[in-house]
């Protein structure tokens, strides 16, 4: 039995996530167990590093199957870019010691956040970016992300209310940059929850909408989801790369 792992990206925009859901045919997870199975004359499954939610983009996904096929890795991937739509792409295929797991063997991730901070019009990049025009303080906005790094319990940054298990996470860095008409937010940490990056960028938010100070920050590590901010639109959220 091989494993095999894929290097994804894909646009999100068309999909409702990451995730396969029973009797649908629009999760990136589902478009790539259907063409591989076809491909391949074998049921397969995959697992990714995470998932990404409805609308939610990445550049660089990574995901592992097992298989028997005896097409080389080669063959695989111009079966793949041959069959997949445009707005999923495969980076890479190759075969991986059988004990690597996309998931289990991830230790950080990065994901980006793009803000289209601006009156201009954002005709072409609409659909990877969220649109806030408003002037935002991104000073204030940068001193309260600093209360982000480091290791916390992010529960009130978590978007299910049944999560059991510990939400103590480590955000090793969290950037926020100008480039031109955006504002672009990197975070890297060693694990995310539900929802959690779109979360941190909403209270993000509203600190530099002068709607939250930058000390209620340090308040809402073990809080509850209601006390942390709104959550920010999935179309500006970007898985960029998994550590392993």
């Amino acid at each position: 039995m091989r494993n095999l792992r894929l290097d994804i990206c894909y646009d999100g925009t068309r999909y409702r996530g990451w995730q396969r859901l029973p009797g649908k045919d629009d999760t990136i997870q589902g478009r790539l167990e259907n063409t591989l199975s076809r491909l391949l004359g074998e049921e397969i499954e995959i697992s990714g590093s995470g998932r990404t939610d409805a609308g939610v983009h990445a550049r660089g996904q990574v995901a592992n199957f097992h298989t028997e096929t005896a097409l080389s890795c080669a063959e695989i991937l111009a079966g793949l870019r041959r069959y997949l739509p445009e707005d999923i792409g495969i980076y890479s295929c190759k075969d991986v010691s059988p004990r690597f797991h996309a998931r289990l063997n991830a230790k950080e991730k990065t994901y980006r956040y793009r803000i289209w901070n601006s009156e201009m019009p954002c005709v072409f990049h609409r659909r990877f970016v969220t649109v806030l025009p408003e002037a935002l303080d991104v000073d204030a906005m940068r001193a309260a992300a600093a209360h982000l790094v480091g290791e916390h319990d992010f529960s009130a940054f978590c978007g299910n209310p049944r999560f059991k298990k510990s939400t103590v996470r480590y955000i090793r860095s969290l950037e926020m940059n100008r480039q031109g008409e955006e504002l672009v937010i990197e975070v890297t940490g060693n694990g995310f929850l539900h929802n959690m990056v779109r979360i941190m960028v909403g209270t993000l938010i509203e600190v530099g909408r002068g709607e939250r100070s930058v000390d209620s920050i340090p308040a809402l590590f073990g809080g509850k989801r209601a006390e942390a901010g709104f959550l920010a639109p999935p179309q500006g959220l970007c898985l960029m790369e998994v550590y392993y």
